[in-house]
């Protein structure tokens, strides 16, 4: 479904009351229809759909809230546009399950399968049907304790070792179409971040799996620019293009638009991974 021989911008579409940049503005079905076609009409390769925020010391949502938040939108994308690639972003089995039976063809998961043990075997019955993308993303600790005190041997070592680890386990249930994200801003530095930014290529070189890298106006630009989230579009607009140049499969991006002017840019100068 994705030709990863050149990378595609996944548009961030929460309904959530209290995401770090767009809490709020999507909640009702139609705000985000009316979202998901602007997001598709920039050139949205991926509309990613999540309920429950993951931003430090995020509130616990519930089941039936997840649920609640996610699939009237997720349903009516679906029904409006056919042919988009859905993503749900969520952690748990009931959710994923509920989202790939309501249209989405990828599960865009935080937790690596930590917090819902009842996740890997769902995505394993799942896959025997109709095999689905899995979004692997790498956290130390959880949303409400991932900040306070961040340490690594060495970050990248450490996140790929973690990956291949998780890889042998995907495999072994039937799950192959993996994504690895290394989880920038999810129990890192900010030093920890931009070390994994430069050596982006590692993980793909490494594993032959597509990355992602989901830097939008995050606190690693916040923090060195010394501006708020809503003052981050050029700094994630200047990471990005260091994302694509270091291998970047897939751009996860509160701005479409700019996002896909900066792959176009980058194609311009010869960016190609069909030779890589």
């Amino acid at each position: 479904m994705i030709d990863w021989t050149r990378p595609t911008v996944m548009g961030i579409l929460n309904t959530t009351p209290d995401s770090f940049f767009d809490g709020g503005r999507y909640r009702g079905v139609d705000e985000a229809l009316v979202q998901a076609e602007r997001m598709l009409s920039a050139g949205a390769g991926i509309i990613d759909v999540g309920g429950a925020s993951s931003r430090p010391g995020a509130n616990a949502v519930s089941e039936p809230d997840e649920l609640s938040r996610v699939m009237p939108v997720l349903e009516a994308i679906h029904r409006r546009f056919s042919q988009a690639i859905l993503s749900v972003d969520t952690w748990r089995a009931s959710v994923a399950v509920a989202a790939v039976e309501a249209g989405a063809r990828m599960v865009n998961d935080i937790s690596a399968g930590a917090f819902d043990p009842a996740l890997y075997p769902a995505l394993a019955h799942i896959n025997r049907k109709s095999p689905v993308y899995y979004v692997l993303m790498h956290m130390q600790g959880t949303p409400a304790t991932m900040q306070l005190n961040p340490q690594y041997d060495d970050v990248v070592t450490d996140v790929l070792d973690f990956f291949l680890f998780k890889l042998h386990e995907l495999q072994q249930m039937g799950i192959y179409d993996v994504v690895l994200d290394p989880g920038f801003g999810f129990g890192k530095t900010v030093e920890h971040n931009y070390t994994l930014l430069r050596r982006l290529a590692d993980f793909q070189a490494v594993t032959g799996r597509p990355v992602l890298a989901g830097i939008s106006r995050k606190s690693m630009i916040c923090k060195v620019l010394g501006v708020n989230p809503e003052q981050a579009l050029n700094g994630t607009t200047a990471l990005h293009m260091v994302a694509l140049q270091n291998g970047a499969r897939i751009l996860r991006a509160h701005d479409v638009k700019e996002a896909v002017e900066t792959v176009k840019l980058w194609q311009a100068l010869g960016g190609d991974y069909s030779s890589r």
